[in-house]
């Protein structure tokens, strides 16, 4: 097949593709309400990148000719060019990044801008464009979550010997170290990396070469394409190429899960900051004031993380709902699927930015932690364990502390401020060896099993995930 024949070209002087189907131009309130240029020119690199490689491709197949495709690359640069530089004029009327890009091309190159549309679609073009952006969206994600991982690792180092109150209800319930505590969120985030990953791959399909729906009666290379611009495969079914936006909801849901994540830290570091609990304080930096009280230090980064992981849900049941009832195949209800996307993509990013440095900037206040763990009988469990071990089935061991809560709290006394005589009321098994077992310290190291909070444990866990760090790299 020749260069000269000509595929789908621009009329001379009109702005869309189709308009000599109709008798009358598109309305200046229908061009506004259905243009999308306004948020798509987002992805105008990676309409480049593959349009290069789509033109690539038709060379190689002689479906255009060296010149044209010598003459596309050059025209592309160009455009690449002008767009980096701020200088590229958008047009609302071409309605979209693909024509505005299409139209400046022609105008550069003349015929050959015209022929770069053969064996393609818009509906395949667009699908393309979103992966490329996507997966390129993902990867930075990645690179985020491990940079929060290394503060949180950081953090944690600095915070094995440090005490205080795990929870449950909210009611203290055993004692923990600080360091365990951020371990926590590491294992989130790590299945949060899993989750994009695993998500990446079925993002990293080609659709181009479905054309509208159908696929196209050109000698098309689609694995070339494919290789060309890194994707591991093509998609195999014109009319689901075109059509389906799972990839992107699957993507939504993943970054909800990741607010979901740092919402419950934020909320976490808006408790300890408050004076109720004083365990934390944030730099200056990541809070404000308040306009009539002087006294005020605002933590309002962690609140407006809790605030955005609704927006982010949100995007996922866009999404979810823009899908539910389309039939097959393209429809254009599928242009709202990027200003969800978009808008997750930056939430996330933005979020998962300030964060890494949020958590440098915490100050910890040990001795209130400390202070909080001996409040609440918090080493109850370990009296019940002692009793256990002396021989004492553990429900009647846990019915005898119970006994000895109620004592102390009548006596306003922690339990191991009780005496030898006293504890001894409530089971004869118990020994002066129970002052040791009572203690937070002595809590803490009983735990010394993978995945405990012992600080020998927490340290061993800390190089593990440091290690994963440098596994998934």
């Amino acid at each position: 097949m020749t260069a000269s024949k000509s595929t789908e070209a621009l009329p001379g002087d009109n702005t869309n593709t189709w308009s000599g189907r109709f008798d009358e131009p598109v309305s200046e309130l229908v061009q506004r309400y259905t243009a999308s240029v306004g948020f798509d020119k987002r992805l105008a690199e990676y309409d480049i990148q593959g349009s290069l490689a789509h033109a690539r491709m038709l060379a190689a197949g002689g479906i255009i000719g060296h010149h044209d495709l010598a003459a596309i690359e050059r025209g592309l640069s160009q455009i690449r060019q002008e767009i980096q530089g701020g200088e590229f004029v958008w047009q609302l009327a071409l309605e979209d990044v693909h024509l505005n890009i299409e139209k400046r091309l022609t105008a550069l190159i003349g015929d050959a801008g015209k022929r770069l549309h053969t064996a393609r679609s818009r509906n395949d073009q667009v699908a393309t464009d979103i992966r490329l952006y996507l997966r390129a969206s993902i990867d930075r994600i990645i690179d985020l979550i491990h940079v929060m991982q290394n503060a949180l690792l950081h953090l944690a180092e600095q915070h094995l010997d440090t005490v205080m109150p795990g929870f449950t209800h909210l009611q203290v319930a055993q004692p923990i170290v600080f360091g365990h505590h951020l371990m926590a969120y590491f294992e989130m985030l790590k299945r949060d990396v899993e989750r994009l990953s695993d998500c990446r791959k079925r993002v990293n399909k080609l659709p181009l070469g479905a054309a509208a729906l159908a696929g196209t009666s050109y000698p098309v290379d689609r694995a070339m394409v494919a290789r060309e611009l890194g994707f591991e495969g093509v998609c195999e079914n014109s009319l689901d190429a075109v059509s389906d936006r799972d990839f992107a909801i699957e993507f939504c849901a993943a970054a909800a899960l990741i607010m979901t994540h740092l919402s419950r830290l934020s909320e976490e570091l808006i408790l300890w900051m408050s004076p109720s609990f004083g365990f934390i304080d944030l730099a200056d930096r990541f809070c404000t004031g308040s306009s009539i009280m002087p006294q005020k230090k605002n933590p309002d980064v962690p609140e407006l993380v809790r605030g955005k992981t609704g927006r982010v849900n949100g995007h996922l049941v866009a999404l979810l709902t823009l899908m539910k009832a389309q039939p097959l195949a393209y429809n254009k209800d599928n242009q709202e699927d990027k200003e969800p996307l978009f808008d997750a993509v930056d939430t996330v990013t933005d979020t998962l930015r300030i964060y890494a440095d949020m958590l440098a900037g915490i100050r910890v206040k040990h001795a209130a932690m400390r202070e909080a763990t001996t409040r609440g009988y918090a080493t109850a469990t370990d009296l019940a364990d002692y009793l256990t071990k002396k021989g004492l089935p553990f429900r009647e061991a846990h019915e005898a502390v119970a006994q000895a809560v109620r004592f102390a709290e009548k006596n306003n006394r922690d339990l191991s401020a009780l005496t030898l005589p006293e504890l001894q009321q409530f089971s004869p098994l118990i020994e002066d060896d129970i002052f040791t077992v009572l203690t937070l310290e002595g809590s803490l190291n009983s735990r010394n099993h993978i995945g405990g909070t012992a600080p020998v444990q927490v340290a061993a866990a800390i190089r593990r995930a440091r290690e994963w760090l440098l596994r998934n790299r």
